[in-house]
């Protein structure tokens, strides 16, 4: 049985942000910019959500990758990308990532409870197992996705072309 619930929202529905709606018609000038008050650029808040997609599904594969020393070794530094075509890649390694988390979720009940080794001491108190492991990684992804609709919004780019709240 699928996590039907975990697909959606990882895609947005529901009282979820579309998070690749979120994305949509933004140039890399817009999403390096950023806002008073806010330490990173929405450029710098999806560069972080593919690092930890990305991370997450190495472990899943049992590939033990390294635990960043501190937490600002899943930032980036520069808070914009060099150009649009660098924008694009990480949009389209986005998209990528969350449609692999989706197919994940997919998978049989055997896959998803299968437990997924700690790579970090604070991961060891936790459940661990694949199922696991995505809603976690759904429930980041949505944090920073309504941080970047909050972002879009303080500087004039909400609604995206596919729409979305106005409160």
């Amino acid at each position: 049985m699928s996590e039907r619930t975990l697909i959606e929202l990882l895609y947005g529905k529901g009282a979820h942000a579309n998070p690749l709606e979120c994305l949509e018609g933004l140039s890399a000038e817009l999403v390096g910019r950023r806002i008073d008050g806010f330490p990173h650029s929405i450029w710098q808040l999806v560069s972080h959500m593919n690092y930890w997609m990305d991370y997450e599904l190495h472990r899943i594969r049992e590939e033990a990758p390294p635990y960043p020393e501190h937490a600002a070794g899943s930032w980036l530094l520069d808070s914009a990308p060099r150009d649009e075509v660098r924008w694009k890649e990480a949009v389209s390694s986005f998209a990528g990532l969350i449609g692999r988390l989706a197919t994940l979720a997919e998978s049989d009940s055997q896959v998803l409870s299968r437990d997924v080794t700690p790579a970090h001491p604070q991961q060891a108190k936790q459940s661990s197992s694949v199922k696991a492991v995505l809603w976690q990684t759904m429930a980041h992804n949505s944090y920073h996705v309504g941080q970047i609709a909050m972002i879009r919004r303080c500087l004039g780019a909400w609604p995206p072309l596919g729409g979305g709240d106005t409160w």
